[in-house]
Formats: C-alpha cells, structure tokens, sequence
C-alpha cells in the first residue's frame, strides 16, 4: 500500500466545526479547495502542527504526529513539514540570504535537502540575497518562502493560499515558480486554494472542503468535469483538461501551435519549446457544439468527434453535453433548448468549438525545466 497522510480528526474553534477523514497521497500536489471559511486553512494547521484544539490522529506514513487517545502530540518543528502562508511571514531583521541561512541552520529532517544553490536557481534568488524583505514585493516575498520552507528538509510542502494576496499580474509572475518547485524537487505537496485555476495548473488530485468536511475527493481531471461541485465551492466552473504538444510558434500573429492527437489547435502564445507535451483546461461554459463543418467563424480551435453522453442540469436550463475525440473529450455547457434544435443525441456526429481565450495557458509538464510564462 502506498505510504499517506492519514487523517481523522475534529475540532471546535467558536462556532465552527471541523470533523475529517481523509487519507492524503504522499507522492505529487494535492489541491485542498473549497470556498472561504469551509476549514481547508484549519485543517492545514492542523497537520502542521499549529492547532492545539483538535482531537484524533494523525500518521504519516505510519508514525503518529496526533493521538489524542494515546497522547501523542509531536510539535510542529520535529514533524518534517514546510509551510508558506500567504503572507510569507519572512523575519524582517534579516535579509534575504539570512531568511535562508536560518531555515538551513534550522532544519531537523534528516532526509534529502535540497542544496542552497539548487533551490536559488528554481527560484531566481540570487539577486534578491542581499535585500531586505520588507523591500520586496509580494510575489518575491512568496519566493523567499518558499525556499526557506525547501531549505529546511521537508517531507511534506504545505502550502496555505500563497497567492491570495497577490493581484493577476503577480499571480501569473509566481505561479510558475510554484509549478517548477512542487514538481521539481519530488515533495509531497497539499495546496490550500479557492481558485480554480490554480489547481487546475498545479494539482494532481484534489479534496473539496465545505462546512468543515470533506465533501468529495478524486484526481483531477475527473474531478474538473463535474458540475455538481458548483454548489460545493461557488467558484467551481467544470471543465476538461488536455495534453497537448506544441508544434510551432506563430510570432507574427503571437500563437502558439498546438496538435491534440492529429487535431490542430490555437492559442495566445506561450514561451514553451517545441515538442512539449502541456496541460490545457477547457471551460464546459466556453465550448459550443456544431453538427456541420464550421465556416466562417472567428473561433479556430474545432475538434471533430462523437457525442458519448448528453446530461440535464436538473432546475436549469442547461444540459451537458460530452464529446468523444481520439485522444480524449470535451464538455460543452449549452441550453437544453440549443440540445433540441440541433437534434443532438447520443453517437451523432459533431464538431466542437473551443475558444482560445477559454485556456488556462500557464501550464509546466511534469518534469520540466525551465518555468513556462507566456510572451507579454
């Protein structure tokens, strides 16, 4: 059996209830997504550590951090587990290499540790060595988290909403640094977020927190295309994701070329070598259906398959409508009445229409060099 974060725990903090039982995967990044106040950031500190109040057990792979029967509380510092909160929490009398200095001096895990240079250069932080932490902008600060939590050995990354107080330019700046570390350096990751696009760049599997529950739980790609998570999350938008490889790259329209399994697709350009293979999400809501060869539409990403399963939101007026493809399918979201008009119906013919601006497009293969960022 492989080896998991074991968890079965409660707690009572004010009025808020948690009570989870969950065995989290120790290999990859594990999103832990759910809307504000439903426990996900609780549930956190309590694997770290950090939350005196609950009550249950803990075991990573087998040794007990957390046995309320037994006793057992092991203090946050000798469990092996970096954490970044969202507002870095970096020591303001130190610079930049003394913020790092102290996690190296500090670490207690006897595992692997990633080299200083090593995690500098996944980062780019060199020419931050020498500054103040209180002079760096958010998403520097993120980063110099994010090697001081490497830096001191982990067995596991915990990583609390890093990105929330960051605005859409520094998101897009930071996330693939996250990307390169969570994937580079082969640490088990739990990823606490409200936003659905960055799990959809980051995780593997994901954990759907509501009321201080886990409310469902799968790997990723299965679980982005389920619309009854919506009413779970209040952000949640299903979805499919695509691997698809880069061909070529148009500069002078700014594209980027991309084949989905003989199937030839467009999108805003991303800086991505020729030859990878990257991970795209494609929104149910931003894909229309056609039953004839398109002609003379804007839209340029038409994917030709067959129509596997047609679903009625029940009190909606929509429907969803799944397409089977060589290399895979899509969803698309339309109005039951543009279900009846077009006649649609199982093992029919159709071509699907996706929207390149429908993409999250800051996607890293796994085992990749380099962090992806598209050209501005």
């Amino acid at each position: 059996m492989a080896a998991a974060l074991d968890i079965a725990v409660s707690a009572r903090l004010g009025g808020f209830e948690l009570d989870v039982r969950h065995a989290f995967a120790l290999s990859g990044v594990t999103a832990l997504f759910g809307a504000s106040g439903s426990g996900k950031t609780t549930l956190l500190r309590i694997i770290a550590g950090l939350e005196d109040g609950a009550r249950g057990t803990v075991d990573y792979a087998g040794e007990t951090w957390l046995s309320s029967a037994e006793r057992i509380r092991t203090p946050a510092h000798r469990r092996g587990v970096g954490v970044v909160f969202q507002d870095a929490r970096l020591f303001t009398h130190l610079d930049v290499a003394g913020n790092l200095g102290y996690a190296l001096r500090r670490a207690r895990h006897t595992g692997p540790r990633p080299s200083l240079e090593a995690v500098s250069a996944a980062l780019d932080l060199a020419p931050l060595m020498n500054r103040r932490t209180d002079a760096l902008s958010g998403g520097e600060r993120q980063r110099v988290a994010m090697g001081r939590a490497l830096l001191s050995a982990p067995r596991l990354m915990l990583l609390d909403e890093p990105l929330a107080a960051l605005d859409n330019r520094r998101k897009a700046a930071i996330l693939p640094y996250i990307e390169r570390v969570v994937h580079e350096f082969g640490i088990p990751a739990i990823y606490v977020t409200h936003a659905i696009d960055e799990v959809a760049h980051l995780a593997d599997r994901i954990v759907v927190m509501t009321e201080g529950r886990v409310a469902a739980t799968g790997d990723l790609p299965e679980a982005l295309e389920r619309l009854d998570l919506q009413p779970l999350t209040g952000h949640f938008e299903a979805g499919v994701l695509l691997e698809v490889t880069v061909t070529a790259q148009n500069l002078a329209h700014r594209l980027t070329h991309v084949d989905f399994g003989g199937q030839p697709m467009t999108m805003p350009m991303l800086n991505i070598p020729l030859g990878e293979t990257i991970r795209l999400r494609a929104r149910a809501r931003d894909v229309s259906i056609a039953t004839e060869p398109p002609r003379g539409l804007s839209i340029r990403n038409v994917l030709e398959g067959r129509i596997a399963d047609i679903t009625e939101e029940p009190e909606t007026a929509f429907a969803e409508v799944s397409v089977e493809t060589p290399s895979g399918h899509v969803r698309a979201r339309l109005t039951r009445l543009s279900v009846e008009e077009l006649g649609l119906e199982r093992g029919q013919q159709v071509y699907a229409l996706i929207k390149s601006v429908a993409f999250d497009r800051r996607v890293v293969p796994r085992g990749s060099g380099a962090p992806v960022s598209p050209e501005r």
